[in-house]
């Protein structure tokens, strides 16, 4: 198996389970709807689902950016020559990768933290908090990981899965 494939299927993995967490989140809000109507109450039905939306958030970001549907300002790359326009395109891919492996330390480390103190959320709930957050240190971790292979392959000159200048964007309307 060449590390492409394996860098493929741990992206769709994380993608998986982002769904599988907005599955939880809409599970979460039914039974809080539910249970106002119904007249029952399930202690931290509202804590999860904020848990299950954040990890979703975090575990979706490598897949989305490999799909190249992560939001660009192309605005000055479309009106640059191609030499101005990769070393752009470096330098933003070296500010992001710098900013998302912070990220995946910091995350992995507040997860840890938490684990040492024994921090448990403040709610009803009473939920070990480095359970929560395991989710966002996973996805923070795999999206450091997708960037820096789109900074390599910058690096390499290689084709982007990025709107390439001239085309047309796709409008939702």
């Amino acid at each position: 198996m060449s590390i492409r494939r394996a860098l493929d299927g741990l992206y769709g993995a994380a993608a998986w389970m982002a769904a599988l967490f907005m599955i939880g989140t809409l599970a979460m809000i039914l039974l809080s709807v539910g249970g106002r109507l119904f007249d029952f109450h399930i202690r931290g039905t509202d804590a999860y689902a904020g848990y299950c939306m954040a990890a979703a958030a975090f575990l979706a970001l490598a897949h989305t950016l490999k799909r190249g549907e992560h939001i660009r300002v192309t605005l000055i790359l479309d009106h640059t020559g191609p030499r101005t326009r990769h070393a752009l395109e470096l330098w933003s891919h070296a500010g992001g990768l710098l900013f998302a492996v912070l990220l995946a330390w910091f995350s992995a480390r507040l997860v840890w933290q938490s684990f040492q103190f024994n921090d448990i959320s403040q709610g009803t709930d009473a939920t070990p908090l480095w359970i929560p957050q395991l989710g966002m240190a996973v996805g923070c971790a795999i999206f450091a990981i997708a960037l820096a292979e789109e900074a390599v392959a910058v690096l390499r000159g290689e084709k982007r899965h990025s709107r390439e200048p001239g085309s047309e964007p796709v409008r939702s309307e």
